[in-house]
């Protein structure tokens, strides 16, 4: 089996600032990003790929979960093969997968969790605004039709946030995600910068 690639997971309920987050992380050398969402939303609709997910993501709803860790291990492996990821030197940072204990029980032949940063968010009004105000600056108008915005923080505490139990609670550290974007990225560093460190380390 492949070594399996070192890997910190970003959770956080949806608007919790994952992606925000992941994106700042992800131009530091030696962190690599990758958004679930992102691989998704890149997908042809008129593909049979696209097809599936557009059933799915129409409706708020989760895509299978097979289906899900297949397009997110065909896309990573893509960012290997032009040197985009480079797992010897890269730590991968995951948004918005896994999403359900399933996935994480398929992908634990794929990625070595490290770490686990929970943005911990109890103002559910606070993430209904950044959602919409998203919508509104990235054309995600799916983000701005509340019923679609409740039914996806619905399945996320039905079948996303107890995700975090199928891992050891001494890989989990929670962050306020309330505050600026800048304060909240402080406080994940004091946390990934050790394990990036050590990760170096090894391969010294």
């Amino acid at each position: 089996m492949r070594d399996r690639y070192k890997t910190v997971l970003l959770f956080g309920a949806p608007g919790a600032g994952k992606g925000t987050q992941g994106k700042v992380l992800g131009m530091i050398p030696g962190f690599y990003h990758c958004a679930c969402g992102d691989v998704f939303r890149s997908i042809d609709i008129k593909s049979e790929l696209g097809k599936v997910f557009y059933e799915y993501s129409s409706r708020g709803e989760l895509v299978p979960d097979d289906f899900t860790v297949k397009l997110w291990e065909n896309a990573i492996h893509a960012k290997t093969v032009v040197n985009d990821l480079k797992p010897k030197n890269d730590l991968l940072i995951l948004d918005g997968i896994p999403r359900t204990i399933q996935q994480a029980k398929i992908m634990e032949e794929q990625i070595d969790v490290l770490k686990i940063i929970h943005l911990v968010c109890d103002n559910q009004k606070a993430m209904f605004e950044r959602l919409r105000r998203r919508a509104l600056k990235e054309n995600r108008y799916d983000d701005a039709d509340e019923k679609v915005i409740r039914h996806r923080w619905e399945v996320y505490e039905q079948e996303s946030a107890p995700v975090m139990s199928h891992y050891d609670s001494s890989l989990i550290a929670e962050v306020n995600s309330i505050g600026s974007p800048a304060e909240v990225l402080s406080q994940i560093l004091m946390i990934v910068v050790p394990i990036q460190n050590q990760h170096f380390s090894a391969f010294r």
